[in-house]
């Protein structure tokens, strides 16, 4: 395995999807984030069934860093549960998993 993950995370306006993604690439605790939107969520918050239009962040690092990077999203996201999930990423390009292990060197890990 080579210990990258994607990891998924909504927001609620588009400056806050600018502001967290900008934060985690220049701080070097994501290689790429991808800013989707809108996504139509539907979930239950409080014991009500609640729809809202959110943007979807999918965040390229490493399993190593996600315990700094799920901290960094908390501290920034408005959201007071936000949703912050990883998934692994099992196979790649061998030209784009090199050039996230580049993006993601210099880190104190």
């Amino acid at each position: 395995m080579n210990g990258f993950i994607v990891v998924y995370v909504t927001v609620g306006s588009s400056d806050e999807g600018e502001r967290l993604a900008r934060a985690l690439v220049e701080e070097r605790l994501a290689a790429c984030v991808n800013r989707v939107r809108p996504v139509q969520s539907i979930y239950r918050w409080q014991d009500r069934v609640e729809q809202s239009e959110e943007e979807l962040l999918i965040i390229k690092t490493k399993r190593e860093l996600f315990d700094r990077l799920k901290r960094r999203v908390q501290e920034l996201h408005s959201y007071s549960v936000p949703e912050i999930i990883a998934l692994p990423i099992l196979e790649g390009s061998e030209g784009y998993l090199k050039w996230l292990e580049e993006q993601l060197l210099g880190i104190d890990q």
